[in-house]
């Protein structure tokens, strides 16, 4: 037998890389996700970038003019993080529509379906409805 002629076998289809946010505590991919606070690292980390930024807007700023004028840098309300969770590591439905302390470690095993942190509570004012978009009838499932 020629084996000088004889094309080479296909190697297997790579895996796709898995795409889109991964749970934190295991790396499979998310299927639910809440919002926490941000820690104080995290937030000097956005008071750092923001007043870098600032900083810059000052030196490209026309000298002829005033120069600008800025609000205050955030504070620890103003941002929450994505916590992105699989499904044997969720938190319960009604708790993951909370903000939770920026300290919150869920997904933790120990605590699992809640979490060690008191959430913020819900909004007390019903928020407002939006009338739905009219969407195309190949949009909406199961027809118009």
């Amino acid at each position: 037998m020629n084996t000088l002629n004889t094309p080479p076998s296909p190697e297997p289809p790579a895996e796709p890389a898995p795409t889109g946010p991964a749970c934190v505590a295991c790396g499979l991919p998310a299927l639910v996700h809440w919002v926490r606070r941000l820690t104080d690292d995290e937030l000097d980390e956005v008071r750092r970038v923001e007043s870098e930024r600032r900083a810059e807007v000052i030196r490209l700023a026309y000298p002829q003019l005033a120069p600008p004028v800025f609000p205050p840098l955030p504070t620890g309300e103003d941002f929450t993080r994505t916590v992105y969770s699989c499904g044997p590591h969720a938190i319960t439905m009604d708790a993951a529509a909370l903000v939770h302390a920026s300290s919150c470690t869920a997904p933790n095993d120990t605590d699992l379906p809640g979490c060690d942190c008191t959430p913020e509570p819900a909004p007390a004012a019903p928020v407002e409805e939006i009338a739905a978009a009219p969407l195309p009838d190949h949009w909406v499932t199961g027809g118009a």
